[in-house]
């Protein structure tokens, strides 16, 4: 898996289209084999990482919303 510190200084991040307008925004990278998300006003605080199959099935459960 992509180390933490190859994430922060290399990947290019993205914010999330449904993030708020109040500085409440979620930003994820898509990696080689990881996906990454953090919280945008703390690019240096905690890193998820998840392998791409695993996104695929968070994604997939919070458009058909079986996630509760």
């Amino acid at each position: 898996m992509v180390p933490i510190d190859e994430l922060r200084s290399r990947a290019q991040w993205t914010k999330s289209s449904f993030s708020g307008g109040m500085g409440n925004c979620v930003e994820f990278t898509n990696a080689v084999e990881v996906v990454g998300v953090r919280d945008s006003k703390d690019v240096n605080g905690p890193i998820l990482r998840f392998a791409p199959g695993e996104w695929s099935a968070f994604v997939a459960g919070v458009r058909s919303g079986s996630l509760g």
